[in-house]
């Protein structure tokens, strides 16, 4: 077993019985699924809708590097350079190249996966960089030690008086006293870091091949800000992120705010393509393009298509597993099921294929997938390349052997000695059942037994 499968059992065993923490979870996520439903009335032929948007992600993710490539020739020719970056460290390296040349020492950061999947915050913080996350929920999970709880909620899991007894806390606040004021302290505090931050650098929800475009999503408003006033804008994102055409927005960004949040849009929707136009000042656009490890799984025909996730969170949602053990369980970047399917991908089959096997596997995640991607089916397809490669743990793969034995012949099923069919339950099931739950009884007598009885009673 894996040093990350230990660490997650570890952890669940703690967050599974937190019922304090389930009770603020499903507060939220049952807030989410009202509006959900309330905001997918407003998108006629959904089913259709997702369909297409399925579609055009297939034929892209079968085309990257076509794309890639147009995306590179047209945002280049709008006067921005692109960078690729085969891993984590090469991306880095690229970002400590550009701020070491500039000698920039403050840089303002908006919420980006890419950016976690790289640990830029930790790497900039040891050069002595000062960062800034611009995400409110990021921002008090930063302070508070924590990795984020959500792909779009960073503090889903806080409450509104932790919250409150976190910002005064920190930042020495003894007259603060409401929600509505911390958050006004931190929006007054990323204000002045905003006016003096010399770089920004952020993710991208969509590249726009045929204009070489970045669109970014928001609510708050600080990407935006963020964006516009310093002189070097750095970008990262993914290489999957390619969109065919500008008009494919008038798709993609309704559905990811209507399964994100039941907007019909977001509050804030920008097009950037390329450094701003400004007399006598040199202003720079530059957007990194990751691969790390996604050309792996673009090697996957059965689980490629997990790279059309838009990060919308609505899988995370309705997943019994994350709404039971929440993101920093997972010890990953992308969490949920579609980051289950993910991670053993970018970062190794052999550290987190266990995140496969955490699924009751009910459907939910592929029915609520505004890409109608096939979840369920591709984590099947996880699990079964990990027993293929012998990676699950021999006691699994004893339990697997043992039970097929049993269960591919009726007569082995059919035992009528009731003791050695406890016996046997109890030998391999309850190791794997957990101390906390009480393991099932087997009836003293079988479905076959019963049946023959009733016929021998009618008759």
């Amino acid at each position: 077993m894996s040093e990350k499968s230990n660490l997650f059992l570890k952890e669940i065993e703690k967050l599974a019985w937190d019922q304090e923490m389930h009770s603020r979870i499903n507060t939220s996520l049952n807030n989410w699924q009202s509006a959900f439903e309330s905001g997918k009335e407003r998108i006629n032929h959904l089913s259709q809708v997702r369909q297409k948007a399925f579609s055009i992600k297939y034929k892209v993710l079968n085309q990257l590097d076509k794309y890639l490539v147009e995306f590179e020739t047209n945002f280049q020719r709008n006067g921005g350079k692109v960078i690729w970056a085969r891993n984590a460290e090469d991306a880095i390296n690229e970002i400590i190249t550009i701020l070491t040349k500039e000698k920039l020492t403050k840089v303002i950061k908006s919420r980006s996966l890419v950016s976690e999947e790289i640990d830029l915050i930790q790497h900039l913080t040891k050069r002595k960089i000062e960062v800034l996350s611009t995400d409110t929920g990021e921002f008090i999970t930063k302070i508070a030690g924590e990795k984020p709880f959500h792909p779009v909620a960073a503090a889903l899991h806080k409450s509104r008086q932790e919250i409150v007894e976190l910002i005064s806390s920190q930042f020495d606040l003894h007259s603060v006293s409401s929600l509505d004021e911390s958050v006004r302290f931190v929006v007054d505090h990323m204000k002045e870091f905003f006016a003096t931050a010399q770089v920004s650098i952020s993710g991208a929800n969509f590249l726009i091949a045929d204009s070489g475009s970045i669109a970014i999503t928001e609510n708050e408003g600080n990407i935006l800000l963020g964006t516009a006033l310093p002189k070097i804008q750095i970008i990262l994102a993914g290489i999957e992120k390619i969109i065919p055409n500008m008009e494919d927005l008038d798709l993609f960004w309704p559905l990811l705010s209507t399964f994100a949040s039941g907007q019909t849009m977001a509050t804030y929707n920008t097009i950037l393509s390329g450094p701003a136009l400004v007399e006598h000042e040199e202003t720079q656009m530059i957007v990194i393009l990751l691969d790390n490890g996604r050309t792996d799984l673009l090697s996957k025909m059965n689980q490629r298509m997990s790279l059309a996730c838009i990060n919308c969170g609505a899988c995370h949602n309705v997943s019994p597993v994350f709404r039971l053990i929440g993101g920093p369980a997972y010890n990953a970047t992308y969490t949920g099921p579609i980051g289950a399917i993910k991670m053993p991908h970018l970062n190794g089959m052999k550290e987190y294929q266990h995140l496969s096997f955490a699924s009751s596997l009910n459907g939910a995640s592929t029915q609520i997938c505004p890409m109608a991607i096939p979840i369920h089916e591709m984590l099947l397809f996880n699990r079964k390349e990990a027993v293929t490669k012998k990676l699950i743990p021999a006691s699994d793969r004893k339990l697997i052997k043992r039970s097929t034995h049993m269960f591919k012949k009726r007569s082995r099923m059919n035992i009528d000695k009731t003791k050695i069919k406890k016996r046997l339950f109890n030998y391999f099931i309850s190791k794997n059942w957990g101390n906390k739950r009480e393991l099932p009884k087997i009836a003293n007598k079988s479905f076959g037994q019963l049946w023959k009885e009733n016929k021998s009673d009618q008759n």
